[in-house]
Formats: structure tokens, sequence, C-alpha cells
């Protein structure tokens, strides 16, 4: 009996009576059992680099379209990290210095979406335990502040992290959204992202 490695990690063994058995080796069945799906991030409002609705963007860019009701967009995410244990989002604008727009964290690890329109509260009401960063700028508000690009198209990232912390206790109703944005790559183990134009 003669026995050779095939290049696919398995054995492959060759009987005196020309029959062959290929046994899967642990590496084999390793990569066969890895076929997780990707973690990924989608919105019902817009497909990836697609127009953002007029409706999730800003009331203060002074254009008054009545349209705009900054409400912030769905988001689901799917294909997590199996650590995770709780899940945080940070959105930018890639067109203005990386400004971030919305942070909503301790997003419980059984969420897997955020609705339309998330409450512009530090605690909102959906989902249950998360919390939001107050933003400063054009507006003053918790949470979402929808793009605000009236005389240019930006592009606006959303990135979902996976986090190995189930709350982030050193954010409180005052941090900054610098700030909570460090804490949360720190304890990130993975994210995921989707663009949209305005």
């Amino acid at each position: 009996m003669t026995i050779k490695r095939a290049v696919s990690h398995a054995l492959l063994v060759t009987c005196a009576f020309g029959l062959s058995l290929t046994i899967a080796t642990p590496s084999a069945a390793g990569a066969a059992s890895s076929g997780r799906a990707a973690f990924t991030v989608t919105s019902a409002a817009f497909t990836e680099g697609g127009l953002i609705p007029k409706v999730h963007e800003c009331t203060s860019s002074g254009t008054g379209d009545p349209r705009q009701k900054n409400e912030s967009p769905p988001l689901a995410w799917s294909g997590a990290p199996a650590g995770a244990q709780s899940y945080a989002l940070v959105m930018r604008d890639l067109d203005n210095n990386n400004l971030i727009h919305w942070v909503i964290y301790d997003i419980p690890p059984g969420v897997t979406s955020l609705p339309q329109n998330v409450d512009h509260a530090y605690r909102p009401s959906v989902p249950a335990g998360s919390r939001q960063i107050y933003y400063r700028g054009s507006a003053s508000l918790y949470g979402y502040q929808g793009p605000c690009s009236p005389r240019t198209v930006n592009t606006y990232e959303f990135v979902v992290h996976a986090l190995n912390r189930a709350t982030l206790s050193e954010l409180t109703s005052s941090s900054s959204t610098t700030t909570a944005a460090r804490v949360i790559t720190a304890a990130s183990i993975g994210s995921a992202r989707i663009t949209g134009e305005s």
C-alpha cells in the first residue's frame, strides 16, 4: 500500500487492488466548514453606492426642501463574527474630512437591524438598550444627522462593527463622536460597510 498527500489537504490511499480511498484531514474538514457568509450590511432605502433618498437628508441645509426629514435609513446586517457581544454603527461623510454624522452603540447581540427613523435620543426606544452620541454641528441633536451637502454630491459611509464587549461603559451622554469612534474601533472584531451618495 502507498500513501500520498494530495494538495487539497486530504490523504489518498491506494491499495494493492487498485482501489483508492480519500480521507479528509482535520485541515480539510476545517476548510470545508469555514464557508461562513461574509459580514455584510444592506439598506432597503438605497443600494451600495446609490443615491440616499431625500427623506434621510438633514433639515438644516437651508434648502427648505419639504422632503428632507432627517430620518435615519433602515439598515440590516448578517454574517457577523460569532463572538459578537454587541454592535455599534458609525456614519461618516467621506468627502468632508470623514465628519462623523451618527454613532449608535450598545446594540444588543440579538439585534441585526435598525429601523428607519431611530429616535433622536441618548437612549432611543429601538433598539432597546442602545445609546447614541450627541452630534454637534449644523444641528445639535442625539443620534442621526443626515447628509448635508446641498452644493456637492458626497459619499456617506455606514459601518457596522461587531464588538467584543457587551457595553461601552466608558462612553457617556457627553462623549464626543471622535472619542466614541475610537472606542468602537478598539473593541471591533469585524465590520461591514455600505456607502451612499447625497
